[in-house]
């Protein structure tokens, strides 16, 4: 199992360097990059990671509320934390609450508990998109309207995914290979990024990389304990729940502190080294539920 997620763990990471070492050596200016990612290819990444899944979200309503809970949760306690040592609450706070649950939760929770784990996967996937895109991003920027949410290409990529798969729709198969290349773009580009990211990054930015890297999968895992056991959710669905708690920061967080310029360099080690630290903290939480 070890072995299983080093090798989800390490295409990340590689992908991470070889942006950073290219960063060093051009200093290129990802700005417009990351800007066309978040409008076209991560959207597309989410649709076509819904449309194709047949589930009853009803099945799923309480590990549904409990994925908003490890989110919600997460920010309480980073907020203290943040005020503390002195960090700016916008800068770890985002980081804190909104995990890798796309390219390292979906695969993550399959390989530990089979194929049959993955419309639960999907579910607090599309929760956690949900909330970083509204509260998210309210947070960075409180003039963000939420009226408008339905306008963010990513939260109308993934209603239409789940309307799609509700309705049982099939999608025209050429129309979907189509969206399915432009998702796989998506993933590369962002992890390509944050390494770029990380050649500016200042020693402080490494000091709060290793305290949201630590903090990150520790709340989530408390948070995500307390509420399967006060909830009674099934044993899967707890272990489920705290696997998802136990995830490294989103690369999406390092993209929106780009957008917004709230300590970018900060946020990109914070996701970098949480990223590294998933091995020994995914590994923790699979010894604590899969004995």
């Amino acid at each position: 199992m070890l072995l299983r997620i080093a090798g989800i763990v390490f295409p990340i990471l590689a992908i991470v360097l070889a942006g950073y070492f290219y960063g060093r050596r051009h200093r290129p200016d990802m700005i417009a990059a990351n800007q066309v990612n978040i409008d076209v290819f991560v959207p597309a990444l989410v649709f076509a990671a819904l449309a194709g899944k047949s589930f009853q979200l009803s099945d799923y309503a309480g590990l549904a509320l409990g994925g908003a809970v490890v989110v919600l949760g997460s920010g309480l306690l980073g907020w203290p934390l943040a005020r503390l040592l002195g960090y700016q609450p916008k800068t770890l706070l985002p980081p804190m609450m909104f995990k890798n649950a796309g390219n390292m939760g979906l695969p993550l929770l399959v390989l530990a508990f089979g194929e049959a784990a993955l419309p639960a996967a999907v579910v607090l996937l599309l929760v956690e998109n949900l909330l970083h895109f509204s509260y998210g991003n309210w947070l960075l920027d409180h003039k963000a309207r939420l009226a408008t949410l339905w306008r963010v290409p990513v939260l109308a990529a993934g209603l239409a995914g789940v309307g799609v798969s509700l309705a049982e729709v099939a999608v025209w198969p050429p129309l979907m290979t189509a969206v399915k290349m432009m998702g796989d773009v998506s993933i590369g580009l962002m992890l390509f990024a944050l390494g770029v990211r990380l050649t500016a990054a200042p020693f402080a930015a490494w000091r709060i990389g290793l305290v949201g890297a630590v903090a990150t999968p520790l709340a989530g895992m408390a948070i995500a304990w307390a509420y399967g056991a006060l909830a009674g959710l099934s044993s899967r669905e707890q272990e489920v729940l705290f696997l998802f708690g136990a995830l490294p920061p989103a690369v999406l967080n390092f993209m929106f502190a780009e957008r917004y310029g709230q300590e970018p360099e900060k946020v990109a080690s914070i996701v970098m080294i949480g990223n590294i630290s998933a091995l020994f903290f995914v590994s923790l939480a699979l010894a604590l539920k899969l004995q």
